[in-house]
Order: C-alpha cells, then structure tokens, then sequence
C-alpha cells in the first residue's frame, strides 16, 4: 500500500508517499481501506513540525490526518461494532467514547502520536471509527471529525444556547461554516466574519443573518453590537486567538460563552483578564468531542440533511499542493484529499 510519511525537517516538501506493507488487524482493531481524508489547520502544524504537547523530535515519522472516511475491508478478533463492507468515519480522539475530557483520553489522537488516515489502509480501534449517514459522499464524511464535531461541541455541549440566540463564526473555514450550517440548523441568529465579500456572499447563501468585512470594518465588535440592540453576542467561535479576542471580548454580552479553538490570527495584543470580571465571560478552550458527541451531531446531520461543504479535491499524492492551497486561506468550508 502506499502511505504519506512526514519527517525531520519537517515542512511541506517532507511530504514523501512511500510505500509500506499491507497491515492486519489485530485482536479489536478493524482495517479500513480509506477513500478519502479533510485537511485542518492542525495537520498543516504537524507537517511543519510544531504540533503536540512539545514539538517533534528528529526520530519523528509521523503518518498525518485524523479526518477520513473508508470502507472496512476485515475486522480482528472480538470486533462486535463493524463488518466488511460498513462505512465509517474515523474519530479524532481513538479512545474518548463518552464522558468529559481526561489526559488519557486526549493523548489517543490520530496522526501524532497514534499513525493517522493518511495511507490506502490503515488499522483503528473499533472503538475509534463511527458509522455515518448514508446520503453523504466519501469527501464529506471525511470532513466530520475534527471541524465538524468542534462546532457541535462548542455551540451545543458546551454552549447551553436557545433557539433566537446570535453567535458570531469567525472566518469561513471548516469550523465556522460547520458552526454556521448547525447554528441556521437549530433557530440561531448567525453573524460571520470573513476578509472576502465573495466569501460572505456564500455564508449568506448557507444561511447568515449578518456578515462583516474585517478588513475593511477591523471593529467588527460594533456591527455585532448593532445586530443585537446594544446586547452583544451570546456565543463567539473563536478561531483567531490574540489577533482577535480583544474584539471578541467588545462583542460578547454579559454572561456571553466565547469557545477558543484556534490562533489563526496570531499572538495578537496582550490579553487583559480584567475584562473578563466586568461582564462575566466565560472563555473555554475546546478541542473536538468524543465518540457519543460524534453520533449526536450524526443523527442531527441525517435529520436536517446538512451537507458538509467541501471546496477543494486532491489527489492524496498531492497533499503538498493541498496544504498550500490552506495555507494561502483560499478555501471555503474544507479541503479533502481523494484516494
């Protein structure tokens, strides 16, 4: 089989396709012949190198991407949960099936330090893969795990948000559109920010209420406010960190829940905590979901038939290109690569 490899030193022309024999599943483990796999801003860390709880050493060789959909082609001793034949998403975390977070459940992620989708077959823990709707294509499945249960999690978990409420997505990558398509999805009043009118005319199309230039409006804390009388925002996906939490902090109203997922945006200003004790924020850092959040946010896709959107295919021999292409912002929504 043929499989992406990524080693010291580390950037996008370490990208090498090598190939490797053919793995067997072992007792509990279900082997999965991947027809496709969604970039996200944490696979392109890992290919460079930064990803993790220190940063790769030199020994490193890292199979990347936890997001893929594949079909499974045999299952080890004591599988109950799948057959051949059955189609399956991958889980981002192998070994958080229910319950809050815990250390031993969020070292179990795929493609560091666990080997991840990126190859032609792979093995998992059957605990680790989920069936999926059937109305969705291979690419769009393979855009779930990571961007789309981020969303869920933040908007529907973590956030205790009511129909008529606003939350404002930032940016038109995967999480924010997943979080706009599931916040139209439940009555929510949605605000997106993008530095392209193209782009917002799409959100528009996929449902926004309201939708900001920041480029051309850096403020844009003043148009949340003014879509919401003077209230501020009840929920904010914050994927831009210190470039864009100032403004975040302007526009979430008293006892407003601001979900951090990502630094896109960069280090930005010093960050003042002080701020947080006048209108009694809450800012909570995320990262993914679990196993049972997973198949929630599922049954809700197949009620609502919420079609993930998917804007860029590659071949998976073209991962550089792919990685360059998000790297460079030119997406809307997700990026996939084809096997």
């Amino acid at each position: 089989m043929r499989a992406l490899n990524v080693a010291a030193p580390w950037g996008l022309d370490a990208i090498k396709v090598v190939d490797l024999p053919d793995p067997k599943p072992g007792p509990g483990q279900v082997l999965v012949r991947m027809k496709a796999v969604s970039l996200n801003y944490r696979d392109l860390l890992m290919v460079n190198g930064m990803y993790g709880r220190g940063p790769a050493s030199t020994t490193d060789v890292i199979t990347p991407f936890s997001d893929g959909c594949g079909v499974v082609e045999a299952v080890g001793e004591g599988v109950t949960r799948f057959k051949a034949g059955d189609r399956v998403a991958t889980l981002f975390f192998q070994g958080w099936v229910s319950g809050p977070p815990t250390l031993e459940k969020l070292v179990t992620a795929l493609g560091f330090p666990i080997p991840g989708a990126g190859s032609e077959l792979q093995t998992f823990t059957e605990e680790g893969l989920s069936k999926v709707p059937d109305f969705l294509t291979d690419h769009q499945v393979a855009t779930l795990p990571c961007a789309a249960l981020t969303a869920w999690r933040g908007l529907f978990v973590d956030a205790r948000l009511e129909p008529g409420d606003t939350v404002v997505l930032q940016g038109t990558g995967g999480v924010s559109i997943f979080g706009l398509q599931f916040a139209h999805a439940a009555g929510l009043r949605t605000v997106i920010t993008s530095s392209s009118d193209e782009k917002l005319e799409r959100a528009k199309a996929l449902g926004a209420d309201h939708v900001v230039n920041y480029k051309t409006t850096p403020g844009w804390s003043g148009p949340v406010r003014a879509a919401t009388n003077g209230r501020g925002a009840d929920f904010i996906m914050e994927v831009g960190g210190g470039g864009t939490i100032q403004e975040s902090m302007k526009a979430i109203k008293i006892g407003g829940h601001i979900a951090i997922i990502g630094v896109v945006a960069g280090a930005g200003e010093p960050f003042n905590p002080a701020a947080l004790i006048g209108n009694s924020a809450k800012l909570q850092g995320l990262s993914v979901g679990s196993r049972d959040m997973f198949e929630a946010m599922g049954r809700m896709i197949d009620l609502r038939k919420i079609s993930p959107v998917v804007d860029k295919v590659f071949p998976f021999t073209e991962a550089k290109a792919a990685f360059a292409a998000m790297a460079a912002g030119e997406h809307f929504g997700k990026i996939v690569l084809e096997f």
